[in-house]
């Protein structure tokens, strides 16, 4: 069995050996066992269902919940000589009967279906006419209600063990925790299926995190770096999405929208035009990303602080799949922690749920605030201990200074005390700098112990403060999201003198610009093309967007970026050289490799 799967990795999809803990999931699949497969953004998961697929007699089942992911896995997968298909609402009448006349006939290794249509009478009686690979169920955390993608539909899938009980399934997921875990466990029926979990780690990414004090500004700076480059800007709100798009435009910058509040046609245009076309930029709320599958995006900048790690953790692996070099920027403010609580206290969620989802939230404001290594702290909140520093994120390169905060530590948490915790930073800030108007005289707040006794820093320096004891567990938000602070249980060791309080001391903002600022071929520096390889690159990059064209798909459907830059590199003159690059499997050489072999000649 191994050498066929090796056979099938190498034939079709043009890989010479698997990576990390793929081989042992392919092969316990293929082998007819069932599997919880945890494996970051751009580790590979696809291959762990769609090679056993491949080997398995009958159709491989692959549950998927978008429309454009199950478009991008069949693109791809037919690009690679695969006989795949979906059945979803954007397929004819017409169209979705020669589907399933196919799969009744057995022509087809793999389809993608939506877990709503997979559970229907109908499509249930299908499957019991025919032979079944396995069950491939993707991003499973969509089951969990303690997950950051909760899809009601998901739980019907248990049915699946019920009803084809000797059929393999494996579910597969880039993001979730021991709780987040153990429920997919519990609704999918796995409680005996293997575990596979890699480590979280994404090292091509580089992890950038600023206090957002001007943030066009900022932006700006940061985009310079990444002229010519596909990227997704998330922010928090429809209008900050429209805004900061029509700014981009205007500053020149192939920027598009996208928000629940366009209508489906303008969102489903301009997801087309970032899938198939180089180097536009999505400006998004987070209705935009879960199933985008295009693994040349360089960049995911954050203009405001999503609602949990996990979010963090999924959004910013959308940089990167390819394996190069990418970027994960995010400015934040003490507004953020305000805003998202609200939101959560706001919301008909369960009590349970939103205390997971303000404990989840806290955890992505102490990853904010660290010090230490980027890295280390975003893989300490998985659970995962890193052997780092990295090296290469800010607090690496630039090491944040601290101060020993423990005197005005004690003078914040007192103001919050007495003045009855029932106040937000802004009113306790004024106490401390002694602000004397009518409200605080009205309130008596004026006569507290606390009034004027932190004159000593000014507003911003306060704030910098309230927003790192928030961080560090010292203060905590109300349950209602209004905003007001209330001391927590680890206060009290401060408060007497026990424990003493070292913070990080906030950045001077500057003009200074992007590290990458200038190069008009920064798309192609920083994938690591030598000036000299700028040609080449350019007319390999050319030919790809025209083959795509022509077959109506995305240009990476045809080769991703690492392929191309493994062409640049090796400069194959032959079938047999073309062969032996990664990512040219046989069916992309009979199709592909006359074009580009013509143009790597061309340029000897």
């Amino acid at each position: 069995m191994a050498s066929s799967l090796i056979d099938i990795l190498r034939n079709v999809f043009g890989y010479s050996s698997f990576r990390g803990q793929q081989q042992a999931v392919v092969e316990h699949v293929a082998a007819g066992g069932d599997a919880l497969v945890l494996m970051p953004t751009g580790g590979g998961k696809s291959l762990c269902y769609q090679i056993p697929a491949l080997a398995r007699a009958g159709t491989g089942i692959v549950v998927s919940p978008l429309i454009a992911l199950m478009q991008d896995q069949v693109d791809a997968l037919r690009s690679a000589g695969v006989s795949a298909e979906y059945l979803n609402s954007s397929l004819g009448s017409s169209e979705q009967r020669d589907v399933e006349r196919r799969l009744l006939a057995g022509a087809l290794d793999l389809l993608y279906v939506a877990p709503e249509r997979l559970l229907t009478a109908r499509f249930l009686d299908l499957l019991g006419h025919i032979r079944i690979a396995l069950f491939a169920i993707d991003e499973a955390h969509c089951v969990s209600q303690w997950g950051h993608d909760f899809r009601p539909e998901y739980r019907g899938l248990s049915l699946l063990a019920e009803r084809f009980p000797t059929i393999p399934r494996v579910a597969l997921t880039a993001t979730a925790d021991e709780r987040t875990r153990a429920e997919i466990v519990e609704r999918l029926a796995l409680a005996g299926a293997r575990q596979f979990v890699s480590s979280f780690d994404r090292p091509n990414i580089t992890y950038r995190v600023a206090l957002r004090h001007n943030p066009r500004t900022q932006l700006k700076q940061f985009l310079a770096g990444h002229q010519g480059e596909a990227g997704i800007v998330y922010a928090l709100s429809r209008k900050k999405v429209d805004d900061t798009t029509a700014w981009l435009a205007a500053s020149g910058i192939d920027a598009l929208p996208y928000h629940a509040g366009l209508d489906a046609a303008t969102r489903a245009a301009n997801q087309q035009r970032f899938l198939r076309e180089d180097g536009v930029v999505m400006v998004a709320t987070v209705a935009f990303g879960m199933g985008i599958d295009k693994p040349d995006v360089r960049f995911v900048a954050h203009l405001d602080l999503p609602r949990s790690i996990e979010a963090y953790y999924q959004e910013t692996g959308r940089a990167g799949r390819d394996g190069l070099p990418a970027e994960a920027w995010m400015v934040y403010g003490l507004s953020d922690v305000v805003t998202l609580s609200q939101m959560i206290a706001q919301s008909e969620s369960a009590d349970e749920r939103k205390r997971v989802e303000r404990q989840k939230l806290e955890s992505l404001l102490a990853y904010a605030e660290a010090v230490r290594c980027r890295r280390e702290a975003l893989l300490a909140a998985f659970g995962e201990t890193y052997a780092g520093p990295c090296g290469h994120c800010d607090n690496c390169v630039e090491p944040a200074r601290t101060w020993d905060a423990t005197v005005p530590a004690q003078k914040a948490l007192s103001a919050v005390y007495r003045s009855g915790q029932r106040w937000g930073a802004g009113h306790v800030i004024d106490i401390l700098r002694g602000v004397d108007n009518a409200r605080m005289r009205e309130l008596g707040h004026d006569r507290l112990s606390t009034f004027g006794i932190g004159q000593e820093l000014d507003e911003h320096a306060w704030r910098s403060v309230f927003r790192q004891l928030l961080a560090a567990g010292l203060l905590a938000s109300d349950a209602q999201g209004y905003g007001t602070l209330r001391l927590t249980d680890s206060s009290r060791p401060v408060l007497i003198g026990k424990q003493a309080v070292c913070l990080r001391e906030d950045a001077k903002p500057t003009r200074a610009t992007h590290r990458r600022q200038g190069t008009k071929s920064a798309a192609a520096g920083n994938l690591g093309v030598e000036p000299n390889e700028q040609p080449l690159w350019n007319a390999l990059r050319r030919l790809r967007t025209d083959l795509a064209r022509a077959q109506g798909v995305p240009p990476y459907v045809v080769f991703h970026d690492a392929t191309l830059l493994a062409m640049l590199r090796a400069r194959p003159t032959t079938t047999d050289e073309l062969a032996e690059v990664s990512g040219v499997g046989a069916a992309k050489l009979e199709r592909y490799g006359r074009d580009f072999l013509g143009v790597i000649n061309a340029a000897a």
